[in-house]
């Protein structure tokens, strides 16, 4: 693996951490919309004495909570003695239950920041910790407490690393997104649109690892945490977040250009932003996963700027209007992938009421650079664009599916742990 194991240091409460170890702050949206958390915390907890474990926060949209990040502890104290004996460097229940921390469960208002969170404090408070290696913030859903952070406590840029599964959650979050990518540039990211697909897309997967074959294969009936992975997708691999984690256990994190477990990336310069004034149609074509936003014209309000006044459903979802102020109303949204898409507004007030409109996204990202696009500093990477190293529509995901048998065998004899 790579990784020399030197003490376990997780809280971020004292002056100083030392460590050899990569340092990993993760932001989980469990609980929430998704259940394939619950797989990637599982898969977390069983490798972490190859990581220093500073915070887990829980930042999910909809019922999660940190809760759920317990539970899984839980079921991690059930195996902690036969683990602890193959892995002696593994944390305590103890010390996880303390680094828990409840984050943001709502999506960021049109400018992309709310209010601070036990969440976004710890990612502050673990950032400034004194230490010659930077923080990975790994973030498996929305990136609130991220752009929550960086609002409140800006020079803590200098001291994080993000690797970020996006798509589905750049969705969600696009709000907190294109704060991020407007106002923080210089950010160190890795903006996995697609990548992480190839963890769990079968093409030209050995048999054995196969996502519906793994488990009854590697996982079934070992120990605790083995018997509740059923409980999600019916134990069928999917774990899309874990390749965020897997970066960092193979390969040299320093090149996102190299290759590794979780991906091998490219450098981007800019991220696609298409500005529509009063509408788009099918004429308009976007990036997929870029920054689509809608400006609409209506009646100058006294109201604050944010207030919620209308709604665009799309792609049969909701998404929240605000009011920005002089009669400008605005939206965001991201497609997950490329699509052919229409939208209609609702609204008490009348001239946003009803309007209709299209779009056309389309791979591969970042897309035509429009003037509408956020600049980018050098250290932002993303999905390769090389049609190669597509898995069907899914930009970049050979660069993971390549090493799949590696990746989980590798995990089947930490689950040999745990057999009775």
């Amino acid at each position: 693996m790579g990784i020399v194991a030197v003490g376990t240091l997780l809280s971020c409460e004292g002056s100083e951490i030392e460590t050899s170890k990569p340092r990993v702050l993760i932001s989980s949206d469990i609980g929430g919309t998704d259940p394939d958390d619950f797989q990637s915390m599982i898969h977390l907890l069983m490798y972490a004495d190859q990581v220093e474990l500073e915070g887990l926060i829980s930042s999910p949209f909809g019922e999660g909570s940190k809760k759920d990040i317990l539970d899984i502890i839980g079921l991690y104290e059930q195996d902690y003695p036969q683990l602890l004996a193959h892995a002696p460097q593994l944390p305590s229940p103890n010390s996880l239950q303390a680094i828990t921390k409840q984050g943001e469960k709502e999506a960021a208002p049109f400018k992309g920041y709310a209010s601070a969170t036990e969440g976004s404090e710890w990612i502050i408070q673990c950032a400034k910790k004194k230490s010659d290696q930077p923080l990975w913030v790994l973030v498996w859903g929305g990136i609130e407490d991220v752009a929550q952070a960086l609002h409140d406590a800006p020079e803590i840029k200098e001291k994080i690393r993000v690797y970020w599964i996006g798509g589905p959650n750049k969705k969600w979050s696009i709000n907190a997104y294109s704060y991020i990518a407007e106002h923080h540039p210089d950010l160190w990211m890795i903006e996995a649109n697609a990548t992480y697909r190839g963890w769990f897309m079968d093409e030209d997967s050995p048999l054995d690892v196969k996502g519906d074959a793994f488990h009854d294969n590697y996982i079934q009936g070992r120990g605790a945490m083995g018997k509740d992975f059923i409980n999600y997708y019916k134990g069928e691999i999917k774990m899309g977040d874990t390749p965020s984690l897997a970066y960092l256990l193979n390969g040299n994190p320093d090149d996102p250009t190299g290759e590794s477990w979780g991906g091998s990336f490219e450098r981007i310069d800019r991220s696609s932003r298409n500005v529509f004034v009063d509408g788009s149609t099918l004429e308009d074509t976007v990036a997929a996963y870029g920054t689509i936003e809608w400006r609409f014209t209506g009646p100058e309000l006294s109201v604050s700027e944010d207030s919620v006044l209308f709604e665009l459903e799309v792609q049969n979802q909701i998404w929240p209007g605000f009011y920005l102020g002089d009669g400008i109303y605005g939206v965001k949204y991201s497609s997950k992938k490329p699509e052919k898409g229409s939208y209609k507004t609702s609204s008490a007030i009348a001239e946003l009421d009803g309007l209709t409109g299209s779009y056309v996204s389309i791979d591969p990202w970042p897309g035509t650079p429009s003037p509408d696009d956020y600049p980018l500093r050098p250290n932002w990477y993303s999905d390769r664009k090389d049609p190669a190293l597509f898995i069907k529509d899914q930009q970049g995901a050979k660069t993971i599916s390549k090493h799949r048998k590696e990746f989980l065998l590798d995990w089947a004899e930490r689950w040999k742990w745990l057999e009775k």
